[in-house]
């Protein structure tokens, strides 16, 4: 009987499937909604995108060979050179706004204006970390966004490296009074970033005393990718900082060889009072409803 199921559940799939392939073709190019008259034909839609062709080619030859070839390319790069990082609340920030503001004014957009807003200020301040056992290793960190300070003689304590919240929850016992490396793989930064963002929190709840998290990239060359990262009511505060891919696989490397990893680190940031800044606006206003944002 179980085989006799499965034979007709094939062939009400294999009646299915002809039926929905009868229909297509009976509909191709039409509406299988009744009120065709509320619905273009793939073909009208069809006609329609064509009839962009040249419009589309306008603005790609405008960006590849036009005046506005390499603009983008030449904007971020007066950033990063001239500009920088562009922390909330720093004087980075405030210059690129008033780059930004220049720039929208002189490209002709409309309606360009600032709206003044609070946003929080966090330094990073002075930093660094090192390895003393087994060897003397420079290690290279950025504080992660939001994070407390060391004291100011840093912390100098035994390194457990885990490779996961799961792995860190089962070796709970060791990672007290240590220093919680995460050397968790990559897989996308949406789904890795949370080592970022929880990681001190989570290193926190079983008593470690600071948290160094490999950096969220697919890719590295000895360069710490930071970010903001999030502390939790109700628990403890603990300096948190990502380090290269390079230092958290060598790490990692060194653990399962049951070396013992010394670090010393030591981290100066600072959480301000909200700062004023501004929101940029600009608008290009349209020509069929110019009244409508």
């Amino acid at each position: 009987q179980a085989i006799c199921g499965k034979e007709e559940r094939k062939k009400m799939k294999y009646l299915f499937l002809i039926f929905l392939m009868k229909l297509l073709h009976q509909y191709a190019g039409k509406s299988l909604r009744r009120d065709d008259s509320s619905l273009k034909s793939f073909e009208d839609i069809k006609n329609e995108i064509a009839g962009y062709t040249n419009i589309a080619k306008a603005i790609i030859d405008l960006a590849v060979h036009g005046k506005a070839q390499n603009r983008s390319y030449e904007r971020l790069a007066v950033f990063a050179d001239t500009i920088g990082p562009r922390l909330s609340g720093s004087k980075n920030l405030e210059a690129a706004i008033k780059y930004m503001f220049s720039a929208l004014q002189k490209d002709g957009l409309e309606n360009v204006h600032l709206e003044p807003v609070k946003v929080p200020h966090w330094e990073r301040g002075e930093e660094f970390a090192v390895m003393l056992e087994p060897r003397n290793h420079s290690i290279a960190i950025l504080g992660l966004g939001n994070s407390i300070a060391t004291p100011p003689e840093g912390i100098t304590a035994e390194v457990i490296v885990v490779a996961s919240f799961d792995e860190l929850h089962k070796r709970a016992q060791e990672a007290k009074g240590k220093i919680v490396v995460y050397n968790e793989p990559f897989i996308s930064y949406g789904e890795t970033v949370q080592y970022r963002v929880q990681g001190a929190v989570e290193a926190a709840k079983v008593g470690a005393v600071a948290s160094l998290i490999r950096s969220i990239a697919s890719f590295s060359i000895h360069s710490p990718h930071t970010g903001w990262q999030s502390y939790q009511p109700e628990v403890p505060q603990i300096p948190t900082a990502c380090i290269s891919v390079e230092d958290a696989e060598m790490m990692s490397r060194m653990s399962l060889r049951g070396t013992k990893i010394v670090v010393h680190l030591r981290m100066g940031a600072k959480t301000y009072p909200d700062s004023p800044s501004f929101n940029t606006v600009a608008e290009i206003v349209g020509s069929k409803y110019p009244e409508q944002v």
